[in-house]
């Protein structure tokens, strides 16, 4: 096997699988990684399957996580895939580990979540901030096959974390922990939590800390996991609490320094949200391959669905945002490798616009497959089950509207510093295959006043070709734009004081949707010309970055004209190539199981 050994017992991996990633280049093991993964969970639309949608449904309605699926991912070491390499882990590339996911999301987004995410979300504040003892203890755990989980937030003050009231209060020796933390994924069976805390009772961002404790060294008198909440979405995560009662931890529980909690939070969310939201293109990849098979079985008024032109519009245009928000979390996960002191606004984009286009175009899909959209078994269940669990990745840790108040603040100083200034980022941004250097946790910066992806949009006007009818559409469309830009600018750097806080106004907000969609304009035109240089003709092909740039000036509200025939033709074919050759729908074209 080439992610790990079999299993020593049941959801419990072998010390002698601890050994480092197999030799090759990084692309090599990351498509070895995803090869075997697929493989051993197998063809998900075989009924027989243990781990097909059928079990995987029948699960959902029991609020259970898969048991084969857990069983399966233990067998693989999925855990290491959380861990750095230096630590034994496999941890070497931000996007590689959205790639690995992505197979897991696309089956099951609650096994995804409840299997290991939500260890990866909280291992990321130890490996940014932790000594070596808590890294090299967290690694241990994690290889173990053991779960971690944390809490930031408490459900009196949603979003607003530094208005939390969990205490870690300093004693002589360590902190007590007192009060209680609601809705953390695996809090009943983590062997670790890692508690956003307050550690002063003044108001402000330096009141707070972030304390890693470890189950097995608490007091068990103590502290008590609070009762599981029922859940529309991800029904099989094991949603609970915690609440603790003066429980001692020692001061080597501490994660960083005492009072930078909030910094370390922020930081910790440029990784997290550059990551998660591009896991969850499996789960529209699933619904778009379901909804594409039930539009050429269907018959409809003598035809198949497929030759309604709505139906087929609508597949494609499906098609169509998943090649943008790949390519949005590619250079945002990619960023975190080479631009990180420019992450925190590029992950505060994706984890904002992702999600929105996702859910939306399963919004959009749902119409075409019309009253079967209702249905809970069968072959169209795990479409109603992805549109479930879909909403909750753009919640987590932090919702739509805390993305946004992480990018309005930016919004002036990038228009005074960054705006067609900065150079483009550096074409390996969008390169997927191409190696990364280290995560350098050290220089994530909470903000920089840089912005090389928007250059890129710039600078795209001057280099685009314009011969054939689908260049000249893209080149229209990256004019218009870029014009957007220059209109984001100006009312950027004309904002009122208020406006450049989390109390902006609607008008503000609004202003952080549109750049954030020009971020992912820029994005497409950046792996459009890197593929120029590659294998995969597809992408390289301008009538897809046509039809992308089409849609986000429409997204925004600008009247282009139509696109040439030839874009939707093309879009259409491809969609039904990956279809009948079941590979992904997605800029890595995988071979899929089934």
């Amino acid at each position: 096997m080439l992610i790990g050994t079999a299993a020593n017992g049941p959801h419990k991996a072998s010390g002698a699988a601890r050994q480092a990633h197999p030799p090759g280049g990084q692309e090599d093991r990351a498509a070895a990684r995803v090869a075997e993964l697929e493989q051993r969970l197998g063809d998900p639309t075989d009924e027989r399957g243990q781990i097909s949608y059928t079990a995987l449904l029948a699960d959902d309605e029991r609020g259970e996580l898969s048991e084969p699926g857990e069983r399966a991912l233990d067998e693989l070491r999925l855990n290491a895939e959380f861990v750095p390499v230096h630590h034994g882990g496999r941890l070497e590339r931000i996007d590689t580990l959205v790639r690995v996911m992505r197979q897991v999301f696309r089956r099951d987004i609650a096994l995804g979540l409840g299997y290991g995410v939500t260890s990866f979300m909280a291992a990321v504040n130890v490996w940014s901030s932790g000594t070596g003892q808590q890294q090299r203890r967290l690694a241990e755990l994690l290889l173990d096959g053991k779960k971690v989980s944390v809490a930031y937030h408490e459900l009196a003050h949603g979003n607003d974390f530094v208005r939390n009231e969990f205490q870690a209060r300093p004693v002589d020796g360590g902190y007590l922990l007192n009060g209680a933390k609601q809705v953390i994924n695996n809090a009943d069976r983590a062997a670790a939590w890692v508690l956003f805390s307050r550690t002063s009772p003044a108001p402000g961002s330096r009141s707070h800390s972030v304390v890693l404790a470890e189950r097995d060294t608490l007091d068990q008198d103590r502290f008590q996991v609070l009762p599981r909440y029922d859940a529309v979405g991800v029904r099989g995560c094991h949603l609970s609490g915690l609440d603790f009662a003066d429980c001692p931890v020692p001061a080597s529980a501490l994660v960083g320094e005492e009072g930078k909690g909030v910094e370390l939070a922020l930081r910790a969310f440029q990784v997290t949200r550059s990551a998660v939201p591009g896991m969850a293109l499996g789960a529209t990849d699933t619904a778009l391959r379901t909804v594409t098979g039930f539009a050429l079985g269907r018959q409809l008024y003598r035809k198949s669905v497929m030759d309604i032109p709505h139906a087929k519009a609508t597949l494609s245009t499906t098609f169509l945002d998943l090649l943008i928000c790949d390519s949005l979390s590619l250079a945002a996960t990619r960023a975190v490798h080479v631009l990180p002191e420019e992450t925190s606004v590029y992950a505060a984009v994706v984890k904002y616009l992702v999600p929105k286009m996702l859910t939306d175009a399963m919004y959009d899909l749902s119409i075409v497959l019309g009253a079967r959209f209702y249905t809970r078994e069968g072959e169209f269940g795990i479409f109603q089950k992805h549109v479930r669990d879909l909403p909750v990745l753009s919640l987590g840790h932090a919702g739509s509207a805390a993305c946004q108040a992480t990018i309005i603040p930016q919004l002036s100083r990038l228009a005074r510093r960054a705006w067609f200034k900065d150079d483009p980022a550096p074409g390996t941004l969008f390169r997927p295959r191409e190696d990364l250097p280290g995560i350098p946790f050290e220089r994530l910066t909470l903000a920089s006043g840089r912005d090389g992806l928007s250059a890129c949009l710039v600078a795209a006007v001057d280099r685009l070709p314009s011969s054939s009818p689908e260049e000249r559409a893209a080149h229209g469309a990256a004019l218009r734009l870029m014009d957007e830009l220059r209109q984001i600018q100006e009312h950027s750097l004309n904002l009122a004081p208020q406006d450049r806080t989390a109390l902006a106004s609607p008008a503000t907000f609004a202003l952080a949707d549109r750049y954030a969609v020009l971020l992912a304009a820029a994005s497409v035109i950046g792996v459009w010309q890197q593929a120029q240089h590659g294998q995969d003709g597809f992408l390289a092909d301008p009538a897809w970055l046509a039809a992308a740039l089409h849609r986000l000036g429409r997204r925004l509200g600008h009247q282009l004209p139509d696109l040439p025939a030839t874009c939707e033709t093309r879009l259409h074919d491809e969609v039904l190539r990956r279809f009948h050759d079941a590979r992904s729908y997605d800029l890595y074209n995988t071979p899929l199981a089934g």
